[in-house]
């Protein structure tokens, strides 16, 4: 009787597991294909966040060209991603349109500040004295 009770939190729980390791084996097995597939020439991301172009490969290494004339040696783990021509494409469009976005406080009819003038508690400066 006991057994009859746990048995579906038993099966939910052994889909639950089947379902998320083989998830976690797609998205290894994704990684392990996009480090193998890398090519001289290519742009792609860090872990870190750093953007270059590869300029050579190794066995667990590439040099990353992330200016003219800096390479950097990265391991092929640190990769995370390889940039293709539509993110680029995305990236360009974010920049217009962020700076489409910008503002100058002139263009608006009233400007409003929230500094205010601070005494000097204890002055350091002689230029800072009142004299009265």
């Amino acid at each position: 009787m006991d057994l009859v009770v746990f048995l579906p939190l038993l099966i939910i729980l052994g889909a639950f597991m089947f379902f998320a390791s083989r998830r976690q084996k797609k998205a290894m097995q994704a990684t392990i294909d996009l480090h193998e597939s890398l090519t001289i020439g290519d742009r792609v991301h860090t872990t870190s966040g750093l953007e270059g172009t590869i300029t050579a490969v190794g066995d667990d290494s590439v040099d990353l060209e992330i200016a003219p004339g800096v390479v950097t040696t990265w391991m092929k783990l640190a990769v995370r991603d390889r940039i293709t021509e539509v993110d680029e494409d995305v990236e360009d469009y974010d920049a217009q349109n962020h700076d489409a976005q910008d503002y100058d406080a002139r263009d608006y009819d009233e400007v409003t500040s929230t500094a205010t003038e601070v005494e000097p508690t204890s002055p350091t400066d002689p230029n800072q004295v009142k004299k009265d």
